[in-house]
């Protein structure tokens, strides 16, 4: 079985809807998943834009929400979840705007692409306090069962 990450307020490969943006309410979309091994101790959930600054020539990967330790019992995570929602034990990262929490997609031109990657780790993760994005991937590695993957676009409108 494949692990599944899915979103209700887009399909994969199509445009994330203006409310999880900067230009909207910047709240985090709702996800799910499902087929999560029965031997994962933990997911990690990373979100990122390899595109930034311009898909034209990108010059870095800007990432946009880190989760880890998240319950593999867990089956996703409401819209506009707050730190107080989150399943009990999960921890979280730093992103590119130095602080924890979703940061929505604001590129600065041009059409982006955001991933949203799932994790299933067969261990749980020290308290990494608030690590980068480096860090953590640096964490995961050698404990990654599978990984699930849901890409959304976005382009501010002129």
């Amino acid at each position: 079985m494949t692990l599944i990450l899915t979103s209700s307020a887009f399909e994969n490969g199509s445009e994330i809807p203006t409310i999880y943006t900067c230009t909207g309410e910047d709240r985090s979309p709702p996800l799910s998943w499902d087929n999560v091994p029965d031997s994962a101790r933990s997911l990690v959930l990373i979100v990122d834009d390899p595109d930034a600054p311009d898909p034209a020539a990108p010059k870095m990967t800007w990432v946009h929400w880190l989760l880890y330790n998240l319950p593999p019992t867990t089956a996703g995570l409401p819209e506009r979840v707050t730190r107080a929602q989150l399943p009990a034990g999960t921890r979280e990262g730093l992103n590119d705007w130095h602080r924890t929490g979703y940061g929505g997609p604001c590129p600065p031109i041009g059409r982006h692409r955001y991933f949203f990657k799932l994790y299933a780790l067969e261990s749980m993760l020290d308290d990494l306090k608030q690590p980068t994005k480096n860090q953590l991937e640096a964490a995961m590695q050698g404990h990654i069962i599978t990984q699930a993957e849901l890409i959304g676009t976005y382009q501010k409108q002129a």
